[in-house]
């Protein structure tokens, strides 16, 4: 019995020893296993183990310090938020256009045609800017809201010289958009364009402003169109009238043409300046037209060192001959911002307002002057010089 219980005894001693060494022995392969561990995550989360620990991170799944830490890949998931913020804040403002247009054939006959665009709310009472070329002509005009409601819409004023049209329709409580000035836009910034690319409603494409003050020569007897915004977000048939707009949601522009010999999207798209736009949208609001500020002078070939605008001959009894302004001057600042060639003086003079009066810088025979010009409207037909 004595014996017996000795055996048991050492027995017991021997396994109670050997389940010591186990357990240290595991214990010991934890700790290595996670040292591994804590090494392998500190380079992949581009950190030392000690900054691991301290943020208590050690014992958390990948997934999970994805959501609750800082990592690698949180600068495309702010900027798709971004975007996707920008596209619901902007999106209640952008409209479908449909058109009907009666026109003629060789043999004068009557033929319907179709045509899509976009515009942009201007005023929560149903006012919208748009492009003239897709409502200038047309016999009817139906505006899809974003929540899919319809109404036809009538034509307020369209502007050939422009391409600004603004077009009403009966409702009230719309979503008017921000707009931003170009004071305020930038080569390589964010540009998203928004609109019914080939019908295709509540579209959002996306690309950088290319170019600022791009100009594109007159057609048709209209004014050159200027200071365009260039930009190489995917602009489409339909895109016309829609808002391009910066990361803050606010419309720099409206889409108005694109450099194809596809017709389709070349990565060279155009849009209207805000200032411009939204100015001419004021005037035909309040006057049913268009009111292109003149001031009475052909501008011509700079070939001297001072840079401006080289006044060929001025228009008698028009502002620039009353403000003392005459062939050979050289037209350097207009309203406080320098011009050196006629299409920055045409932009900066369709940003003002028939009756304003603006102060313009000039250089004459070795010196600079100043001189205040009040701008009128400009005539059906420019008087002969």
């Amino acid at each position: 019995m004595s014996r017996f219980y000795m055996e048991d005894e050492s027995g017991t001693r021997s396994f109670f020893l050997r389940g010591i060494v186990i357990i240290l022995v595991a214990i010991l392969f934890f700790f290595i296993g996670s040292l591994f561990s804590l090494g392998a995550l500190s380079v992949i989360y581009k950190t030392t183990p000690l900054e691991l620990l301290k943020r208590n991170i050690s014992n958390k799944t990948p997934s999970e310090i994805g959501e609750k830490e800082k990592s690698k890949f949180d600068a495309l998931y702010s900027f798709d938020e971004a975007v996707n913020m920008v596209a619901e804040e902007v999106l209640p403002s952008v409209v479908n256009i449909r058109v009907k247009v009666v026109k003629e054939d060789i043999s004068g006959n009557k033929q319907e045609g179709e045509g899509v665009g976009s515009g942009i709310v201007y005023k929560e009472d149903g006012y919208i800017i748009t492009n003239n070329h897709v409502v200038g002509v047309a016999a009817e005009i139906i505006v899809t809201l974003a929540d899919g409601k319809e109404f036809p819409a009538e034509l307020v004023g369209g502007d050939a010289n422009t391409d600004i049209a603004v077009i009403k329709i009966n409702a009230k409580g719309l979503k008017p958009a921000a707009f931003t000035s170009i004071e305020n836009i930038k080569i390589g910034q964010i540009a998203i364009a928004l609109g019914s690319p080939f019908g295709l409603q509540k579209s959002v494409t996306m690309g950088v402003i290319s170019a600022l003050g791009r100009d594109i020569p007159a057609l048709g007897g209209t004014i050159p169109m200027v200071g365009l915004l260039q930009t190489d977000a995917t602009i489409n048939p339909g895109n016309s009238g829609g808002p391009l707009v910066n990361s803050a949601g606010q419309v720099m522009g409206i889409n108005t043409i694109i450099f194809s010999p596809s017709g389709a999207s070349a990565g060279v798209g155009f849009a209207i300046p805000s200032d411009i736009a939204v100015n001419i949208a004021r005037q035909i609001i309040k006057f049913g037209k268009a009111r292109i500020p003149f001031i009475g002078i052909e501008m011509g070939l700079n070939n001297t060192e001072i840079k401006g605008v080289y006044i060929n001959k001025v228009t008698k009894g028009y502002p620039a001959e009353k403000a003392g302004l005459a062939a050979g001057d050289i037209i350097t600042e207009f309203g406080g911002v320098k011009v050196e060639n006629p299409y920055q003086l045409l932009a900066k003079i369709l940003s003002y307002n028939v009756g304003d009066k603006i102060e313009l810088m000039f250089y004459r025979n070795g010196s600079y002057a100043s001189s205040l010009v009040l701008l009128v409207e400009k005539p059906a037909i420019v008087p002969s010089q």
